[in-house]
């Protein structure tokens, strides 16, 4: 039965000593055997920042900038997940190369050309993120040599959608490790390090 009567809430008012208003969201540290859900972007309740595949790589970077990320997820018009495109591969060599390679002046280049497929895309399924660690995510992340990794789940028709995401570089931020952004390598090496000396 549906409730018909909500009373209202108790008020009260703006603390004499100051409130504060919260700009950013601060995901909590963790330590390597912390629930994996802890260090998962949550799809469900921050909307994916996403881009088309036709979109200039300029305004690629530029939409990055504005909503203040690293990756955008490259959908069609239904929303359905073409690939994804990093600041690293804006920024870096491989924006260079597919200019060279299609002939294309920088400028010319569309997210298309410089995109990983989502046929490439490593996934994990909700399921398992729920019994997981950090440290799990971490090796998944190592094996898979990622900068991130896709969390998976069905919904009530059966369809695949990506309800979450790891980042190393978030994961290396909430166990304590300010790290500089776009470097793989160093993030593991840094991981490690911590779970050498837990």
């Amino acid at each position: 039965m549906t409730r018909t009567n909500y009373p209202a809430l108790a008020t009260g008012s703006v603390s004499a000593a100051g409130c504060f208003v919260s700009t950013s969201l601060t995901p909590p540290p963790v330590r390597i055997d912390s629930p994996a859900l802890q260090v998962m972007t949550d799809l469900t309740r921050v909307p994916a920042a996403t881009i088309a595949a036709g979109t200039l790589v300029a305004d690629a970077n530029q939409a990055m900038i504005h909503r203040g990320v690293r990756m955008l997820f490259v959908v069609d018009e239904a929303k359905q997940l073409q690939g994804v495109v990093t600041a690293s591969d804006i920024l870096g060599e491989r924006a260079l190369q597919a200019a060279q390679n299609l002939g294309l002046a920088r400028g010319e280049l569309r997210v298309s050309h410089i995109m990983t497929p989502a046929a490439r895309l490593d996934t994990i399924e909700l399921a398992m993120v729920t019994r997981a660690e950090v440290g799990h995510v971490v090796a998944t992340l190592k094996a898979c040599g990622r900068q991130h990794a896709f969390v998976v789940d069905r919904d009530a028709h059966g369809r695949q959608f990506v309800c979450g995401v790891f980042s190393a570089t978030q994961i290396a931020r909430q166990l304590g490790m300010p790290l500089p952004t776009g470097e793989t390598a160093r993030t593991f090496a840094e991981i490690e390090a911590v779970l050498s000396a837990a």
